[in-house]
C-alpha cells in the first residue's frame, strides 16, 4: 500500500514549481492495475491546461526516477501516472475547497453517520466556518460537520455549474484533425 502522505510530500513541491495547486493525490486500481492519480489546477483559473498536464508528469516521473535510482523509491513495483485536472464534478479535498464552491451542489460521503443516521449529504454548500462545513442538505435541514468527518465529496454536475466552470477557451474544440496511418 502506498503511502499518500509521502507521496504528496514528494510531489507537492514539483507542483508548486511550476505554479500550481496540488488537489489530490490517490492510489487505485488495485494490485493487477495500480494507478498514482494527481490531479492539479492553476489556483486563479482552477483550470489545467494539456501542456501544464505533460509539464508536471513529466516532473513527478524525474523525481520518482531520482528517488528509485538511489533506492529509495515510494512505489516499487508498476504503476501508471495519471495528471489531470478535477475536471468538473471536481473532488473536494481541501477545506478551502468547500469554501471556494459554496452555492454549488455537492455530495458528501462521511466516516460515521450523523445523529440521524445520515452518512451521505447531497446539497448546497454553505461555506466554512473554523473547520466545520455546513451544507444545505434538500429536504432536509442544513447540517454542519467537522472537516475531519468527511471521507470524501465531490461537486454534482448541474447547469449552474457548467455555467461557472466555462473553460478559458474552447478554441480548436470543434477542429477535426485526420491523420494517415
Amino acid at each position: 500500500m502506498a503511502d499518500i502522505a509521502a507521496l504528496t510530500a514528494l510531489i507537492e513541491p514539483e507542483a508548486k514549481a511550476l505554479g500550481l495547486a496540488l488537489v489530490r493525490v490517490k492510489m487505485f486500481g488495485g494490485k493487477s492495475d495500480p494507478t498514482l492519480q494527481v490531479m492539479a489546477e492553476r489556483p486563479d483559473t482552477r483550470q489545467l491546461s494539456i501542456d501544464d498536464c505533460a509539464d508536471l508528469s513529466r516532473r513527478i516521473s524525474d523525481k520518482l526516477d531520482e528517488l528509485e535510482a538511489a533506492g529509495r523509491d515510494p512505489l516499487d513495483y508498476a504503476y501508471r501516472l495519471e495528471v489531470s485536472s478535477p475536471g468538473i464534478d471536481r473532488p473536494l479535498t481541501r477545506l478551502q475547497d468547500f469554501e471556494d464552491w459554496k452555492g454549488q451542489e455537492a455530495r458528501i460521503n462521511l466516516v460515521e453517520p450523523t445523529e440521524d443516521n445520515r452518512k451521505q449529504l447531497t446539497g448546497d454548500l454553505l461555506g466554512v466556518e473554523g473547520d466545520q462545513v455546513s451544507i444545505d442538505v434538500r429536504k432536509h435541514k442544513v447540517v454542519t460537520v467537522p472537516f475531519a468527518q468527511i471521507a470524501d465529496a465531490k461537486l454534482t454536475i448541474t447547469d449552474k455549474l457548467i455555467a461557472a466552470t466555462a473553460p478559458l477557451s474552447a478554441e480548436g474544440a470543434d477542429d477535426i484533425i485526420e491523420v494517415e496511418g
